[in-house]
């Protein structure tokens, strides 16, 4: 696991972890005044919990950026170095390219879930 992030490029890879950190620290904070019966109106719990489901979204769109500049650096190479390319090391440039949005992706689907579960339990 510790190589895909190397593989991802430390960069991108670091700020996803702190923004997936981001999710976890938000969603403890906003969810456990709901485990608590502490909250003073829906409306202002519904929107806290919204705000999970933003972060994660940010994260999503930091991973696909990632993915785009990685793109770009590999096709200044193909242009660059046009008779040296064959398609393995395109394939493994796609590859390495893809793990910032999988990342991504997955802050995502993860902060999804706990905003779908919080959404639940308010209700």
């Amino acid at each position: 696991m510790l190589d895909l992030f190397y593989e991802g490029g430390y960069q991108f890879m670091s700020v996803l972890t702190l923004i997936f950190i981001a999710v976890m620290v938000v969603s403890v904070f906003n969810g456990i005044p709901l485990f608590q019966d502490e909250i003073k109106s829906k409306e202002e719990a519904a929107r806290k919990i919204s705000y999970i489901k933003q972060v994660g979204l940010f994260g999503l769109v930091v991973g696909v950026l990632g993915q785009m500049i990685g793109l770009i650096g590999a096709f200044d190479a193909v242009a660059e170095f046009p008779e040296l390319i064959n398609p393995t090391i395109v394939a493994g440039g796609l590859k390495v390219s893809s793990i910032t949005t999988i990342y991504g992706l997955l802050i995502y689907a993860i902060s999804f879930l706990i905003w779908f579960g919080l959404s639940l339990k308010l209700r």
